[in-house]
């Protein structure tokens, strides 16, 4: 067999999907695959036609072996009957092998779509789908389109052995030929009229799927709040009669559906009456051998398995559609930032990283310090210089609009840990690292630099240990002070860090100040913070209110000279 370009997941060159509706975006998917279903619709064709076949020569050993007593004769074709048996087995296992790889090649190529793109677009996708139904999008939908492919195989081969077995019974008899070869289209035509309302009801009821998976991902955000405001049977009652909203759409489902795979069943039953029924009277009147009765039962009876998976492709790719029209939701949302057309090469050495509309300015090394009036201030601040807002018009880097660079290189030198950075569920070793390519000791150094040594002491596998679903097992220094360590351990030329130590207590919050300098020497550092402790350790302070710097120095300056820097840092009254 043909090596076959299997990949490792993620994909690294995942192509731009095609977003101008659901049968375009799955034929992208098609082709992206299409060596694996060329060879999976091969085997899925010769695993069928051999089934059908060995009717032919199980017929062929009755009429010229039994019939006429002829052992040669009938040790030759029982012989080709078990080289077809093996052949169909063979098939089969790699057909079905390569419809699994299908299915998961498809299913996770649209899941990898989604989280790139969600992961690239900023909050836009957020901002107008909830996360919940993002989830059920990339949980259900992306695995209804894989089921799609997985049908591929079998449907190709169902086709291909309707027209071989068509043609041996065209061949024998002209009338029982014309029965199989009109016969099958036009009761599988029977099942048209029940897409619509099957695609109509699936379409509504993935609707009410996402709905309550929203619900519930927000109750259970929401769930402290919920509890303190005596909230909670407000919100069961709401998911309640979500929940009824869906059973209610899943049995609207089931009458289209039920009907079709009802014919799965009866529509092959009725063919192979009336074949049965005319081969018998051949055979009474003298046209048709007995084998080859024996054989055309065995053709109407192995034609229920292509006619059910006709209808078994239509079921799962009217699935396959609604599916991928949800994802199509997600894609066609445009990301709040892009990168331009041609960007321009990032420069070699950062000389300086200005906001013109604020007045800020970093050099290529050192600490600087940002204190805002309120934490939010400096993330919209933060998010600007680092390009997570669609306002960075007037950031340039070496004098050069940052909105030139394109958005990959700019996510690699400019680093942003924002205010509620969070931690995903991993061992905590992959947690820290950016990229997979740091060793033990360059985490150590990092946990060293913020204070975090006690907390792996503390865990019983060390960075080996588990961390929960966003680092729940962790208190809020604990979680703050691992995330500084991630943001370190990223090493980028600018680190930006928000309110990087305001759940710490102050003798570990000291001791993080102390030891930041050391863990981004030679790089440039801002930090926003209105903590003397860490502020007094930055080379210098810019003091921005209303969005423009009002003061700049040393945090000894500011303390001396500026009574709104100590209004917000040193908490005094004017």
């Amino acid at each position: 067999m043909p090596h076959l370009p299997f990949r490792e997941l993620p994909i690294a060159d995942l192509g731009n999907p095609d977003q101008r509706g659901p049968a375009r975006y799955l034929w992208w998917v098609a082709k992206s695959q299409k060596s694996i279903l060329f060879f999976n619709a091969v085997f899925g064709i010769c695993w069928m036609v051999a089934q059908a076949l060995t009717w032919a020569a199980v017929g062929a050993a009755i009429d010229y072996g039994i019939s006429k007593h002829n052992a040669h004769a009938l040790v030759k074709w029982v012989i080709v009957v078990i080289v077809l048996g093996i052949f169909q087995a063979i098939c089969g296992a790699l057909r079905h092998q390569l419809a699994v790889t299908n299915w998961m090649n498809a299913a996770y190529r649209t899941v990898e779509s989604i989280t790139r793109h969600v992961a690239t677009s900023g909050t836009a996708v957020t901002d107008i789908i909830p996360s919940g139904d993002i989830v059920n999008t990339v949980g259900a939908d992306a695995m209804r389109i894989g089921g799609a492919y997985d049908v591929v195989a079998r449907f190709a081969g169902a086709i291909v052995s309707w027209i071989v077995v068509s043609i041996i019974l065209l061949s024998s008899s002209t009338k029982l030929g014309l029965i199989v070869l009109l016969g099958v289209p036009i009761l599988a035509s029977l099942t048209t009229p029940l897409m619509r309302p099957l695609h109509t009801s699936q379409a509504a009821q993935r609707e009410s799927g996402g709905k309550l998976a929203a619900l519930a991902s927000d109750t259970v955000v929401g769930l402290r709040i919920l509890r303190g405001v005596g909230g909670e049977d407000v919100f069961l009652q709401n998911y309640k009669n979500q929940s009824s909203k869906l059973r209610r759409a899943g049995e609207r489902v089931a009458t289209p559906q039920a009907t079709l795979e009802s014919g799965q069943v009866l529509l092959p039953a009725i063919l192979t009456t009336i074949v049965t029924y005319f081969g018998a009277m051949d055979v009474l009147h003298g046209t048709l051998r007995p084998g080859q009765l024996v054989a055309f039962f065995g053709y109407a009876s192995f034609l229920t398995t292509p006619l059910r998976t006709a209808i078994e492709y239509v079921i799962t790719t009217t699935r396959a559609y609604v599916g991928a029209g949800k994802v199509l939701r997600i894609l066609n949302i445009a990301p709040l930032i892009t990168s331009p057309s041609s960007p321009t090469k990032w420069p070699e050495r950062l000389e300086s990283l200005a906001d013109e509309q604020s007045g800020l300015t970093l050099s290529a090394t050192g600490l600087i310090g940002l204190v805002t009036e309120t934490p939010s201030e400096a993330a919209i601040l933060c998010d600007r210089i680092g390009r997570f807002s669609a306002d960075s018009d007037g950031v340039s880097l070496n004098h050069i609009p940052i909105t030139s660079f394109s958005l990959d290189d700019t996510r690699r030198n400019i680093v942003v840990s924002e205010i509620e950075p969070r931690l995903f569920a991993g061992e905590l070793r992959y947690e820290l690292l950016p990229h997979g390519e740091i060793n033990d000791a360059q985490i150590m150094d990092a946990l060293a630099a913020t204070s975090s040594i006690d907390i792996l002491e503390a865990l019983e596998n060390g960075l080996g240990s588990w961390v929960e679903e966003r680092g729940r097992s962790f208190s809020g220094g604990q979680r703050q002070r691992l995330i500084l360590a991630r943001a370190i351990l990223t090493d980028a030329p600018v680190l930006i860090l928000i309110e990087p130590t305001s759940a710490v207590d102050t003798h570990t919050e000291g001791r993080i100040a102390a030891r930041l300098r050391g863990a981004r020497v030679g790089r440039s550092t801002l930090v926003a913070s209105s903590s003397p402790l860490m502020l007094e350790q930055m080379d210098s302070v810019f003091l921005v209110i209303d969005g423009r710097v009002e003061a700049h120095g040393t945090h000894a300056e500011l303390t001396k000279n500026s009574a709104a820097y100590r209004r917000i840092v040193l908490r005094e009254d004017n």
